[in-house]
């Protein structure tokens, strides 16, 4: 089949996104199909870009910056960026009009228009891959209150929803949130686990040799550090932990609140804390060898579930897990249930404290948790599975 791959981001960038979608396009491409990326892409030096990236063909289309600006701008560019997209693509040679099957990831939720237009050029079926339930996290949040923006976006999710054949959500308690769409003919809902493939490792450009952390056991968070994750609580740990020499904390990645959490750190004198940015995903594995435990962190007034894709890396480098987490979600059944780590869910920084000594001081426990967390990435999260559900998903529409 020749499917088109719609995403928001794509390697070079490093997200969890642009790293499950090359993932995704490769197996395709192993399967024996014919996967054609679009990606909006900033910086170019013209309106499209084609290029061949380990034997995927991918059209960069020229866009508005979504990453790393002010909401408002943020907002608009998005707004615009379907219409670019489209835009670009019919002034491109991209084959509008010989797509077997179409595949989108959503964050964004503003690709539905493209989706639309594509499926009827081709008349072929539209599987969506949603990892976010948005906007109704930026309620539980407090980001949002229910006014006119917050009903726009709820307008154009419903509108993605809506072109969309099947929809993977990542677990199951997302099915819910669902429940009057799938009631629609002919449409189908399942849940569709996050993936990774193995990294081609290389030796990773952070070394601790000459660092604070040098010869400490580390704590590490990797990704995403934005207003979601609700991260001050893992500063408040740093602190409440200074006295432990043989203790360290590496924070690798970028957001909206690097700059904050950096500025915490300063002000708060912390010498166990190193921040570094965001590095290739080859890099990861040699980095994490390098740690002990892996921290994950989602602000707690969530009420929608979410695996996130640094959860999949640390189970894939044998890292066990100190998550600070909502209540009540797969996530934390995950965890308890195959004992890969240990899950708090609350405000007590003392509280926990003790759970994270309680952890990183047992290393016989650490071991037996290393090797669950191997067998659960192979288990649950191999990109070779993800790709040949949604092919067969896709396959009862054609």
């Amino acid at each position: 089949m020749k499917i088109a791959l719609i995403s928001i981001h794509y390697p070079p960038l490093r997200s969890s996104c642009a790293v499950q979608m090359r993932d995704l396009a490769q197996e395709l491409l192993i399967l024996g199909h014919e996967p054609i990326v679009i990606v909006p892409s900033e910086g170019l030096h013209k309106a499209c870009i084609s290029e061949i990236i380990d034997g995927v063909q991918v059209f960069r289309l020229s866009a508005f910056k979504t990453v790393d600006v002010g909401n408002i701008k943020r907002g608009i560019n998005e707004i615009l960026l379907p219409f670019i997209i489209l835009y670009r693509i019919r002034k491109s040679n991209f084959p509008i009009k010989e797509l077997n099957a179409i595949i989108w990831y959503s964050p964004t939720i503003f690709f539905g228009p493209v989706v639309k237009a594509l499926k009827s050029s081709s008349n072929c079926p539209a599987y969506l891959i949603l990892r976010d339930i948005f906007p109704e996290w930026t309620l539980d949040l407090g980001i949002l209150k229910k006014g006119p923006i917050y009903y726009l976006f709820k307008l154009v999710a419903k509108y993605q929803y809506s072109v969309a054949d099947i929809i993977g959500v990542q677990t199951s308690s997302n099915l819910k949130y669902l429940e009057n769409w799938v009631k629609r003919p002919n449409r189908k809902l399942e849940v569709l686990n996050n993936w990774l493939s193995l990294a081609h490792s290389q030796k990773t450009s952070i070394s601790l040799t000459d660092t604070c952390l040098n010869g400490r056991k580390i704590f590490i968070y990797i990704g995403n550090m934005g207003i979601a994750q609700g991260m001050d609580i893992l500063i408040d740990l740093a602190e409440s932990m200074k006295n432990r020499r043989d203790i360290g904390f590496l924070f690798v990645g970028r957001g909206t609140e690097v700059e904050n959490l950096q500025a915490s750190t300063a002000d708060k004198r912390l010498d166990n804390i190193l921040f570094y940015n965001e590095i290739d995903s080859k890099e990861i594995p040699s980095l994490l060898g390098m740690c002990h435990i892996g921290l994950i962190a989602l602000d707690p007034r969530h009420k929608s579930h979410n695996i996130p894709g640094k959860f999949l890396t640390y189970m894939q480098a044998g890292l066990p897990v100190l998550a600070r987490i909502n209540g009540g979600t797969d996530l934390v059944d995950l965890i308890k249930d195959e004992n890969v780590g240990r899950v708090y869910i609350g405000n007590e920084v003392d509280d926990f404290r003790n759970l994270a000594e309680g952890l990183i001081d047992n290393e016989n426990d650490l071991k037996a948790m290393s090797e669950r967390g191997h067998f659960l990435s192979q288990k649950m999260f191999s990109s070779n599975h993800a790709a040949k559900q949604i092919v067969s998903s896709l396959s009862s529409y054609i």
